[in-house]
């Protein structure tokens, strides 16, 4: 089935202090992801088209097509008024979450087309689209100026008991220029008194925030009209359901890149700082790595193509263009002009030439590692082995080709194993934890892995017909003791797998209840139709079907219920499937035959015991339990103190935190945290840091302690010495063919 190879979800949360910073969902492509948000490819700015483009109102009309019939879409809905009136709301919302720009004044003039969004997707004539964005963009131009004449005047003293109140995703737009003056005015102070609390002098601090802000201004300056399709698009998709969205061809290639954990390129992570785009990360065993000429922070200020192409100078263009200008076909030849880390920018480039490549982002793969587990008592030590599966990845080009090489999450966890097996390890954690998803054939392969044979998930689409997917292949790559961690971002196919691992009693569920996303999505190419050999469309990701478990229940605004519960992160009510307004409810249908390797009920109370027990005197769990509480009674005030003195003892007592807890971690022989001298606020947005610093902080982070997979491995340690140990506990659990220590046979 095509849609086995085509699913892709992924979840992410979060929130900035500061409406300054927070990032709007169309800037926040410019700050984390090439798709969109710079300058034209040519390096110029011009003003957004009155209009759109011949091709966009075709693929207007062919998303139209698409949603709208329940051959293709699991739940369509009739592009009518009330589906208008939902789509203006979602692009109000995307293009102004924080209701930092627009005015009541501004929605007012908007609401004449509030009935008319639906005319337009089927027409193709976009005109609303463009005139409520050609505002948007008067008006971000109009808070940068007023943000940045803030920094001459004298506001900046920090006493009394103001509050900034930057959660505002609830509150009415403001009423006038006056009000939002208000609210920019308490910002631009947060950002000021950030920055103060940070060390940073005045002079200093005026000269990071007038930056700061005139780089905002810019990047929404250098939107081009295929990034307003694209937003204008996805609010008619988005009002479908969360789950459906629409691509442009360049956004599509990325997302297909991300998938296939490979590209064809120089290997080199880049970022965009200031007007110019700058190397990030060198990825090990790519044309840049072995070149030995680049290094993180080193400044790209000119492209060439080939051995004698023309120079492109390319500073102040988009991230997206310039990557572009950079990959390309495997063997062929890109000229850099580069200006080194520790050079002015004004200084003379160096020229290198670099033969493109096929390259791998093995930092997204799968990886493994191994925990000793001490026992107490005198009893040996257990060994568990760790594998941390960031995505259910696949190349479907390669494997449609039969590529040997071709990426996939189950292969490379097969491999892992068997390493793991090799070290004699006495059960495997399997880390789920923010993996949000990927192609569903993964995740029903990824399960085979684990049983023998048999149902992993049943398929339910549009017309209602039910298919069950699952393992044909016989045979049991690690039939030892299992454990999977979860916690809320673990979404859609890291729930199949969890729910089909939870069904069988094949293993342990451990951590926080999943996301809750039970749909499947299909990626439909919109130049299928009319057979362009040149992508000229996008692409849509589409629901097709929703997925429920063996058990007949579905993981849809649920999630999957872990056997050992660890303290949510994060509450429902903000994050998950339960938060979107037009979310598919919760369902279940029957269940299919399949086989039971285990019942951990009767185990679940003892291991609760000793998690309780152990976790009581777990100073790493106990502080990150206090962390969480921290973390999330700050987020319920929904604003923050104005007050110096005020700020400044809350810092103080957070330093004071961290010091104290190093100082313990060393005399209770724990492990260092590596980031503890930097866990604490700089006052700078990402792209103000030092890029080569801010990277190895980044490496860095991956060696900090971690509580909770140390304590799933306990848990998991336990379990096998509990049925190790214990014969009639054993025969209540596990079926009697299968031995001790054993899950599987």
């Amino acid at each position: 089935m095509l849609h086995r190879l085509h699913t892709k979800d992924q979840a992410a949360c979060g929130r900035e202090a500061s409406a300054m910073n927070a990032k709007t969902p169309l800037l926040a492509l410019l700050l984390t992801a090439p798709l969109a948000l710079l300058a034209r490819a040519d390096g110029g700015t011009s003003a957004l088209p009155n209009a759109p483009t011949a091709d966009q109102a075709l693929a207007a009309k062919y998303v139209y097509g698409l949603l709208s019939d329940s051959r293709y879409a699991y739940r369509p809905r009739a592009l009518d008024d009330a589906l208008s009136q939902d789509m203006y709301k979602r692009y109000l919302e995307s293009l102004d979450p924080a209701k930092q720009f627009f005015t009541a004044q501004d929605i007012a003039r908007f609401d004449a087309y509030k009935n008319k969004l639906d005319d337009a997707i089927k027409s193709g004539e976009l005109d609303p689209a463009y005139a409520i964005f050609a505002t948007f963009q008067q008006r971000v131009n109009e808070r940068v100026k007023f943000a940045r004449a803030l920094l001459d005047q004298d506001i900046f003293v920090f006493t009394g008991t103001d509050r900034y109140e930057y959660d505002r995703e609830d509150v009415p737009w403001s009423a006038d220029n006056a009000a939002l003056d208000t609210l920019w005015k308490q910002s631009v102070r947060n950002d000021w008194l950030r920055l103060k609390l940070a060390g940073k002098k005045p002079d200093e601090i005026r000269k990071t925030l007038d930056k700061r802000y005139n780089n905002m201004g810019k990047g929404f300056a250098e939107l081009k009209g295929e990034d307003v399709f694209q937003a204008f698009v996805n609010s008619y998709a988005n009002a479908i359901d969360p789950h459906t969205d629409y691509f442009t061809p360049r956004a599509a290639e990325n997302f297909n890149q991300s998938m296939s954990l490979s590209l064809e390129g120089i290997g080199a992570q880049l970022q965009k700082q200031d007007d110019v785009v700058a190397i990030r990360e060198i990825i090990p065993g790519g044309p840049a790595s072995r070149s030995n000429k680049l290094q993180p922070g080193d400044r790209i200020v000119a492209v060439g193509q080939g051995e004698s192409g023309a120079m492109e100078d390319v500073i102040g263009w988009r991230i997206d263009d310039v990557v572009a200008k950079i990959r390309g076909t495997k063997g062929s030849k890109v000229r850099l002009d580069v200006v080194p880390v520790e050079a002015g920018i004004d200084s003379k480039p160096n020229r290198i030439v670099l033969t493109r490549d096929k390259i791998k982002l093995e930092e997204q793969a799968a990886k493994s590692k191994v925990l000793t587990i001490p026992a107490g008592n005198g009893a040996p030590a257990k060994r568990i082995g760790v594998i941390e599966l960031p995505g259910f990845y696949q190349d479907f080009e390669g494997r449609r080709k039969n590529a040997d090489d071709y990426a996939s999450a189950t292969r490379d966890v097969s491999r892992l194993l068997t390493q793991l097996t090799a070290q004699k390890v006495d059960g495997v954690v399997l880390d789920l934890r923010n993996n949000g998803g990927g192609s569903l054939t993964e995740a029903i392969e990824l399960t085979g892995l684990f049983i023998d044979r048999g149902p992993v998930v049943q398929v339910r689409e549009s017309g209602g017909r039910v298919s069950v997917e699952g393992d044909s292949d016989s045979g049991i790559a690690w039939e030892g003791p299992l454990a999977v961690l979860i916690n809320r971002g673990s979404a859609s196919a890291s729930e199949i797998f969890a729910g089909a691992i939870q069904d069988y009693g094949r293993g342990l569920i451990i951590g926080e209840t999943s996301f809750g996303k039970g749909t499947v999505q299909n990626l439909v190419d919109l130049d299928r139709w009319p057979a362009n050999e040149e992508p000229r469309f996008g692409q849509v990701k589409l629901t097709i079907a929703q997925f429920f478990r063996v058990s007949g229940g579905s993981t849809q605004n649920k999630g999957v219920v872990p056997d050992i519960s660890f303290p949510a992160s994060v509450d429902a009510s903000e994050f998950g499937e339960s938060t979107y307004d037009n979310a598919l409810p919760w369902t279940r249908i029957a269940s299919v035959p399949h086989t039971s390797y285990g019942n951990f009920a009767p185990l679940l109370p003892k291991l609760e015991t000793l998690h309780t027990t152990r976790v009581a005197n777990d100073k790493e769990f106990q502080w990150w339990s206090d962390d969480v509480a921290q973390f999330r009674a700050e987020r319920a005030k929904k604003s923050i103190s104005l007050n110096e003195n005020e700020r400044r003892a809350e810092r103080d007592t957070e330093d004071a935190k961290r010091k104290q807890r190093q100082a313990e971690r060393k005399a209770l022989g724990l492990d260092l945290d590596p980031l503890a001298d930097d866990d604490i606020d700089d006052g700078l947005a990402a792209s103000e840091r030092d890029i080569a610093k801010d990277a190895a902080r980044e490496k860095l982070a991956e060696n900090r302690p971690d509580p909770l997979l140390r304590e799933s491995a306990s848990i998991l340690a336990d379990a096998v010495r509990l049925l190790d140990n214990d014969g009639k506990l054993s025969a209540q659990v596990l079926p009697t063919a299968i031995q001790p220590g054993h899950w599987a046979d």
